[in-house]
């Protein structure tokens, strides 16, 4: 039976980021990142000099790597020499690409009903309702507890990613759809549980019961399961929602990233009057083409 040694440089980046009480996710991520630096080098990451990581950069360049890609890998790369190895005049050199902001895809109203009524059993059907009914992403369906439904208050518990919990509404719809799936599953401690029940289902088996309903319902090309979030904030932008409570039911720290759905908010942007509907208004309009 082998045994897995790790370096005194990995587990001090290890120690570094618990102190920092970074997600694990994020954790992994940032191990990785420097695990390619490594590779890159031929050598131990904390011989890298300025010169180096501008190389590195340069080659995932080359190897065709996304921009958001290549900046989470530097983002893991600089957190090393910043925090742990205490070089921050490299990690202050690193460059860092403007990411294109995409415009989301977003469902209307009525492809969201389609995909509902497609979804192959009542717990997929009732997972995409969470994920759209409450704007969650699909870490934070499938991590539910038990215990995070309050029909009391009406609300859900989030634990977000970056720990930065909340609370969602839960609809009459929503809580009369988790009592069936209670009373016909009773789930103890995870909502959703895997295999083992000891594990929640993984976002990965999420993912695929989305795709089967996107499929049945011949969702629209490029809608993702996140595409569910995007529509819930556009729809709530539509309605005139606040933007800032929003904000709040999806986790956003910054109101600029929630603002963005003003982007896609079809609904809104069709009502806008033009100004040169304002200047035919008030001036003399053209006689038809002969």
């Amino acid at each position: 039976m082998s045994v897995t040694t790790v370096s005194p440089l990995r587990q001090r980046m290890i120690e570094d980021m618990s102190l920092r009480n970074l997600a694990p996710r994020t954790q992994e991520y940032y191990i990785r990142s420097c695990k390619k630096l490594a590779a890159f080098l031929r050598r131990s990451p904390d011989t890298a000099t300025a010169e180096d990581i501008r190389l590195f950069q340069l080659h995932l360049a080359e190897q065709g790597v996304s921009i958001c890609t290549r900046n989470r890998t530097m983002t893991g790369v600089a957190f090393l020499f910043r925090v742990t190895l205490r070089h921050p005049e490299i990690a202050d050199q690193i460059e860092y690409i403007a990411e294109p902001q995409k415009i989301p895809v977003v469902l209307s109203p009525e492809e969201v009903r389609r995909l509902l009524d497609a979804a192959p059993s009542f717990k997929c059907r009732l997972l995409l309702s969470l994920a759209y009914g409450c704007g969650l992403r699909a870490s934070e369906v499938v991590s539910l507890k038990v215990s995070d439904i309050d029909s009391a208050q009406m609300v859900i518990r989030i634990e977000a990613k970056g720990r930065k919990d909340r609370h969602v509404m839960l609809s009459p719809e929503l809580l009369d759809m988790l009592r069936q799936w209670w009373k016909a599953a009773r789930p103890q401690g995870w909502l959703f549980p895997g295999r083992p029940a000891v594990n929640p289902l993984t976002t990965r088996q999420l993912n695929r019961l989305f795709h089967l309903a996107a499929k049945a319902a011949e969702t629209k090309k490029g809608a993702t399961l996140h595409s569910l979030r995007h529509s819930f904030a556009t729809h709530l932008l539509e309605s005139k929602l606040d933007i800032r409570m929003i904000q709040a039911l999806l986790g956003h720290k910054r109101l600029d990233t929630t603002a963005h759905y003003t982007r896609v908010a079809t609904d809104l942007i069709s009502k806008v009057v033009s100004p040169l509907d304002q200047l035919v208004k008030k001036g003399k309009k053209d006689d038809p083409p002969k």
